[in-house]
């Protein structure tokens, strides 16, 4: 399916990056990964004709289906940035293909779903990793490791906040799960990333929104190594796109702002690009697919609740 020798990148050195989904998050991936001294997206998949225009216009060639792709070109791994509810599609015909995959997060609409893929990558034997860009971060990198060396002690609290600028396009909550899901996922997969614990029981509350997806939700929990989280999600920061985290032990505290309005592009492009590369080398630092049925599995649970229940969740290990 892939002839050897189709693509002249082999001989620079760079890992062949096949992009499926132009979108927004697709063409953010595009702006990081053109910084890349390691890889290279040599095509891009997109079912809209009037982005592919732009593709081509800007120097990639693109395609209006993945079969397309892998038959023009010889590429090395596939990220799949289509909306949540293709990403199971497209990741079993990338894998049947004989290829890894790099998914958007949260690789599935549900934790079914996840798992799904994972059985999937380990029947064929490939690799299959999720796109949590803050494991990529170097401030919250630094944090993890202070957390790890008992530098601040016993960890009472950890408190995470997500707020957009502005909420999505009607149609891209259709297809996105909800606020649990398109945002909660990465402060679900950050909480356990950095304090090495699961959630064990949460409660949650909410306001706002258009069709029973919230403008604003908070979710109180406990974890499994009894610290607490606070996971604050908000569709409305006019001032611009905001990520914060704030961790409280016995020996001391750590906060990090590791995305503000002014500056926010550039630590996400640099923490994309990164992901990328750590792909392409195969070092699977990043999120596992493992990580993500966890992320989900919260995720899920969170968006099933209403604002008065308080649930024990199961617990998720890789």
């Amino acid at each position: 399916m892939n002839p050897p020798g189709r693509n002249e990148d082999a001989a620079d050195g760079f890992f062949r990056l096949g992009l499926v989904g132009a979108g927004r998050m697709g063409r953010t991936h595009l702006r990081a990964i053109r910084e890349s001294q390691r890889v290279r997206v040599t095509g891009v998949v997109e079912s809209d004709a009037g982005t592919r225009d732009l593709v081509r216009a800007a120097g990639t060639p693109a395609y209006a289906r993945l079969d397309e792709l892998l038959d023009a070109q010889h590429v090395d791994g596939i990220l799949v940035a289509v909306p949540t509810d293709r990403h199971l599609a497209v990741i079993e015909q990338v894998l049947a293909s004989g290829l890894p995959v790099l998914c958007e997060k949260p690789c599935g609409v549900n934790a079914e779903q996840a798992d799904h893929c994972a059985q999937a990558a380990t029947a064929a034997g490939l690799a299959l990793q999720v796109a949590y860009w803050r494991r990529f971060v170097p401030e919250l990198v630094s944090l993890r490791q202070r957390i790890l060396d008992g530098e601040l002690g016993e960890i009472l609290a950890v408190n995470c906040y997500q707020w957009d600028e502005t909420p999505p396009s009607a149609q891209f909550r259709g297809s996105s799960g909800g606020i649990f899901i398109d945002m909660g996922v990465h402060e679900f997969d950050q909480v356990r990333w950095l304090t090495g614990q699961e959630f064990a029981s949460a409660s949650t509350a909410s306001t706002g929104g258009v069709d029973g997806d919230p403008d604003c939700a908070q979710l109180v929990a406990r974890l499994s190594g009894g610290s607490t989280a606070v996971v604050s999600l908000g569709r409305w920061h006019p001032a611009g796109d905001s990520c914060k985290v704030e961790v409280f032990g016995t020996k001391g505290t750590a906060s990090s702002w590791f995305l503000r309005p002014a500056d926010g592009d550039a630590v996400f492009l640099a923490a994309l690009r990164d992901q990328a590369e750590d792909f392409a080398s195969a070092a699977r630092s990043g999120a596992s697919v493992g990580d993500a049925v966890a992320a989900l599995t919260v995720a899920e649970l969170a968006s099933s609740f209403d604002d008065r229940s308080r649930s024990v969740l199961p617990t998720v290990r890789n």
